[in-house]
């Protein structure tokens, strides 16, 4: 049976984050990080739009909003120390009209509530920053940049193994009990015994967390697969967007809405819509399984979730089928985007923890069970803020107890 100080389950970015900011805190301490797939970040890590957030949109005070200020600015020190392709480019949240400005504004309030640098900018301003976006008044965010968030994992992983911890991959984790002599998890390729427990499972973290913990592991909470559809701009359409640029959010829907964001490679993403996955890991219409969507379906949120927001739900499926309804959403940004400038692009799914009541978690979500530490919600911006994030657990862990 392997023995080690702490066992980190998930090698996504906040999991190989953790990893390495336990070493760091607990040289020493002997780290092994498991999971199923065959490489690091295969899933939420390395399906996203690779925006390092500046802290927008969320409620001051929260745990997004102070790991997200504080994660954007270690990021960028950590691209540059370790040569990753990244950039703080800005980005512009526009609104189209009129009634949109007070929203405009409570955002203005919420940037320099969060430290985030931002100005004003009317529609002359906006021409010169993204000439082919069109607004009455647009939110500069000077603090918004790109970054290549696979590359991140791949350094993490690398810089974990250099310092004596270890990567199981390949490596499903079945079930596990506390024991006198430590955890005890059972995986696919044996049993590992750590002092301390920490998951990051993201689309399988409530699942995880109720197999090592019970019951109450995942606290109520169930994870809801939605699937973010991209499209790319044909590189000869790509000169039409510079940096980012968003849509005011409506505040009585979940999600931020289509977006264009110049990638580090120079290709610009449009989109995400989002869809409710078939699966948790499904990454098209053509993905199902019966069990994750049973599993949604019966969970008593959900159905609640879906009674209020069905009108979103359907307008977000229609753009899913109809290429030409999800340029229109696009054509309010930026009007010279045409139907045969889109090309499709890799999906990606987000993992959404949901209550039973049917509320959307909106901050990031911690449980702590014995010698186990469950990271139950951690969508968007947990890429931005993953090495304050690994740094936080850390100290909740209290390894040296």
């Amino acid at each position: 049976m392997e023995r080690a100080d702490v066992a980190i389950v998930g090698a996504g970015i906040v999991g190989l984050a953790t990893a390495r900011a336990i070493q760091q805190a607990h040289p020493a301490a002997n780290v092994v990080v498991l999971d199923k797939e065959d490489a690091p970040g295969q899933h939420q890590s390395g399906r996203n739009s690779g925006v390092v957030h500046a802290g927008v949109y969320y409620a001051p005070g929260s745990e997004k909003a102070r790991l997200c200020t504080a994660g954007r600015i270690s990021m960028v020190e950590f691209c540059r120390e370790f040569g990753i392709a990244h950039e703080i480019c800005g980005k512009v949240v526009v609104a189209v009209t009129d009634p949109e400005r007070p929203r405009l504004a409570e955002l203005e309030k919420r940037c320099r509530a969060n430290g985030v640098r931002v100005e004003m900018i009317g529609p002359e301003r906006l021409r010169e920053i993204e000439p082919h976006a069109t607004g009455v008044a647009a939110l500069h965010v000077l603090d918004t940049g790109i970054a290549d968030y696979p590359a991140v994992c791949r350094t993490l992983a690398g810089q974990i193994e250099a310092a004596g911890g270890s990567l199981r991959l390949n490596t499903a984790v079945l079930s596990g009990i506390e024991r006198d002599e430590g955890f005890v998890i059972e995986t696919s390729r044996g049993a590992v015994t750590a002092r301390r427990v920490v998951t990051c499972a993201g689309l399988q973290a409530d699942r995880v967390a109720i197999a090592l913990s019970g019951p109450y592991g995942a606290a109520g909470l169930s994870i809801v697969p939605f699937r973010g559809e991209y499209f790319e701009l044909v590189p000869e359409r790509s000169h039409l967007v510079r940096t980012l640029v968003y849509p005011v959010p409506d505040p009585q829907f979940p999600f931020l809405g289509v977006h264009l964001t110049r990638g580090i490679e120079g290709h610009v993403h449009v989109g995400p819509n989002a869809v409710l996955a078939l699966a948790r890991e499904g990454y098209s219409w053509g993905e199902f399984k019966a069990s994750d969507v049973r599993d949604t379906l019966r969970f008593p949120g959900f159905r609640k979730l879906a009674r209020k927001y069905w009108r979103y739900g359907a307008a977000e499926m229609s753009r899913s089928a109809s290429k030409r309804r999800f340029t229109r959403a696009l054509q309010r940004l930026v009007p010279e985007v045409a139907v045969r400038d889109l090309v499709r692009a890799p999906a990606g799914v987000r993992a959404q923890a949901l209550t039973a009541d049917g509320t959307l978690v909106d901050d990031f979500a911690f449980q702590q069970i014995g010698r186990a530490l469950h990271v139950l919600n951690a969508p968007s911006p947990a890429a931005t803020a993953s090495l304050e994030i690994g740094r936080a657990i850390t100290t909740r862990l209290a390894l040296a107890d």
